[in-house]
């Protein structure tokens, strides 16, 4: 474990390292404890190092193997995977999956033997013909509030699980609960950077998987938190692993900072 000013070799997924590990064994072994009213928040997200999130509206552009290993690694731990509506639509996401390997892992935790997804809309603008619902064997979870359209509800209720957790908006601390009394213990947010904001904007982040990728994209792609006010929330290193030039850091909020 390595941590801002040391200067041993960094930890790497691959390659010739000082010391090669195996992503899904090692993201496994981290400490991650929910807490009493709401599960450990773990937001999962790649950046450029001049700080854009995508290329030309796709994440996809900045990602390698080892970033994509890496991702695959969280979402094993992860009882519930959280994303914003615009993210489902832009990264055209489907029914998350796992191998039969990580499947039998997550059953002797005692996890379902896939992550289940839930997304968060506040106008339920979401096509029922969407990939993301394409499976009825993985029905995502729709989180809204009680002021989102009764029309696009009742189209939705056929493919999905909605529930309120608001009255005008979403309020992502009784949807945490919600997930929580549920049984969740470890949820990873895929983003946005709105939802993103959100979640921080509460200090509902416990834990920032933060990959940089080595290159420059500049234009004017949205940072990992976007479109809110000044945010300063303590955090601390708790690991680098690395792989060509990839960086996939763990932070961890410090809520003893004053």
């Amino acid at each position: 474990m390595l941590y801002a000013g040391q200067t041993d070799p960094v930890l790497r997924l691959r390659g010739n390292g000082s010391e090669q590990l195996q992503p899904v064994e090692a993201v496994a072994a981290e400490l991650r404890r929910p807490h009493r009213e709401r599960p450990w928040v773990l937001v999962n997200m790649i950046g450029s190092v001049d700080g854009a999130t995508d290329i030309d509206g796709h994440s996809g552009g900045l990602g390698s193997a080892a970033d994509r290993e890496l991702f695959r690694a969280l979402r094993a731990v992860a009882d519930l995977i959280v994303v914003g509506a615009g993210t489902v639509r832009a990264e055209d996401y489907g029914p998350p999956s796992t191998t039969d390997s990580i499947r039998s892992q997550r059953l002797d935790r005692g996890q379902a033997p896939d992550p289940r997804l839930v997304i968060v809309s506040s106008r339920l603008d979401l096509s029922p013909q969407a990939r993301v619902f394409s499976d009825p064997d993985h029905r995502p979870l729709i989180a809204t509030h009680q002021g989102a359209p009764s029309s696009r509800r009742s189209i939705l209720d056929a493919v999905a699980d909605v529930i309120d957790v608001g009255r005008d908006a979403v309020d992502l601390g009784a949807m945490l609960a919600h997930l929580h009394a549920d049984g969740a213990r470890v949820v990873v947010c895929e983003g946005g950077p709105t939802l993103n904001a959100s979640l921080f904007g509460a200090d509902l982040v416990d834990e920032l998987c933060l990959t940089v990728a080595p290159i420059v994209v500049g234009g004017s792609s949205p940072r990992v938190v976007d479109g809110a006010g000044v945010i300063q929330l303590p955090f601390r290193l708790d690991r680098v692993f690395e792989e060509d030039s990839y960086l996939f850091l763990r932070y961890l909020r410090d809520r003893s900072a004053a």
